[in-house]
């Protein structure tokens, strides 16, 4: 007898209740409000807002890890996870050319890039 068939199998009642969407469990939203909160961070981590990509991962951690459960919570959350990651690796790209490279990578332009130079020119400094 084949498991796959049985629907009293293991593997059938796992994909009939996948748990719940929120690493907080039953004291966590419904699938209904999670779709909307899921979104809702999606959309605003456009607005230059990352970190809400990153809470999105961290809050519906489960809908990461099982692939096949809330089919409709799944694309906001792995667009998510996409968009924060695409975000960190430019971040530190930026910023690891900037502190790696320094004067020796950009020659006599550092002196207008780095922001200490920038504010001594507007007389921002208290030690000038």
């Amino acid at each position: 007898m084949e498991t796959g068939n049985n629907p009293n199998s293991s593997s059938a009642t796992a994909m009939s209740n996948p748990g719940w969407p929120t690493i907080d469990g039953p004291l966590g939203l419904s699938e209904e409000e999670s779709v909307a909160y899921a979104r809702r961070f999606f959309r605003f981590g456009f607005c230059l807002l990352p970190w809400l990509w990153a809470l999105n991962c961290f809050y519906f951690w489960p809908v990461l890890l099982r692939s096949r459960s809330f089919p409709r919570l799944r694309p906001y959350v792995v667009g998510s996870a996409a968009g924060f990651t695409v975000f960190t690796v430019l971040l530190s790209s930026w910023a690891l050319t900037f502190i790696i490279g320094g004067k020796h990578l950009f020659g006599h332009v550092w002196d207008e890039l780095v922001m200490y130079n920038v504010a001594d020119k507007l007389g921002l400094t208290g030690w000038s």
